[in-house]
């Protein structure tokens, strides 16, 4: 599967899930399983090489302000739902994690606490497949690479996200006594 075949099948999702992420990870895997199994095995590596690519230090400190906190499987589940809102904002959130601070979304979850999450998005290939072929997907003989993440920072630290992510720092971390 190639990278716009990828992303077209989420937007053909999002276009019929309502822009809810349960509704369009649901449509996603509609549509996926409607593909021949290979096609669904294709986007799965797609998927395994899109999250490797977003694994990166200053997103999952987005990530970490945004949800107030962030494991490693939350900051996966946090990639699922950033693929929920399509190619353009994931690949701009993957450029410039500090672009999050644009999103009417993210602006009204500094307000309300709302935490962004979509693991189910992250089990669309396998859920798809299952569907399709009533057995489980094949193991990846080409897992993607791991990332080196040696430049994690203290996302506890708030004089560094000011420094890395000031819009979202702006909006989800108290400003500094006087």
């Amino acid at each position: 599967m190639r990278t716009d075949d990828f992303w077209q099948l989420i937007d053909r999702a999002r276009a019929g899930g309502g822009g809810e992420p349960h509704a369009v990870a649901a449509r996603a895997v509609a549509l996926l399983a409607e593909r021949d199994p290979e096609e669904i095995v294709g986007y799965a590596r797609h998927q395994a090489r899109v999250l490797a690519a977003s694994h990166k230090a200053d997103l999952w400190g987005a990530a970490y302000l945004i949800n107030g906190g962030v494991s490693d499987e939350g900051f996966h589940d946090f990639r699922g739902w950033l693929m929920t809102l399509g190619r353009e904002v994931f690949a701009r959130a993957v450029a410039e994690p500090d672009s999050l601070a644009a999103l009417p979304q993210v602006r009204a979850a500094s307000l309300s606490g709302e935490e962004f999450s979509a693991g189910e998005m992250l089990a669309v290939p396998w859920d798809a497949y299952r569907r399709a072929t009533a057995t489980d997907l094949p193991a990846d003989r080409e897992p993607a690479p791991v990332p080196d993440l040696n430049d994690l920072w203290d996302f506890d630290d708030e004089e560094e996200a000011r420094r890395r992510l000031p819009r979202l720092a702006a909006l989800f971390v108290e400003p500094p006594a006087e």
